[in-house]
């Protein structure tokens, strides 16, 4: 199963560097990297990147991210995967550019 993150080009430019991270600002306050599920992802982008244009979806799978990544109730108590490790980048699937379009942000074909 995939899960996805949505970075800031920014934060996927230095990932890139890295070739790990610990996620955005608010994944370091949390103490967790936070995914959303393809039927969760619309709203999570939505909801935290309303009006940010430059976003970078990428794509990871699930069942190789290990016993550190938790299902956790969230918005709307809905269970939501959680990474409590640092990302490397040789984990990553794919990476797609999510434009912010008149009506929303533009998921690649298959996502949603």
């Amino acid at each position: 199963m995939l899960i996805y993150k949505i970075f800031r080009r920014p934060e996927w430019d230095a990932f890139r560097t890295a070739g790990q991270t610990r996620g955005a600002p608010v994944d370091l306050a949390d103490g967790f990297i936070h995914f959303s599920t393809a039927a969760q992802v619309v709203e999570t982008a939505a909801k935290w990147f309303a009006r940010d244009s430059d976003l970078v979806l990428v794509a990871f799978e699930a069942n190789t991210l290990g016993p550190a990544l938790k299902w956790e109730p969230s918005r709307g108590g809905a269970l939501f995967p959680h990474l409590y490790r640092a990302l490397s980048l040789s984990e990553v699937v794919w990476d797609k550019s999510l434009p912010l379009g008149a009506a929303g942000h533009i998921f690649p074909e298959g996502v949603i």
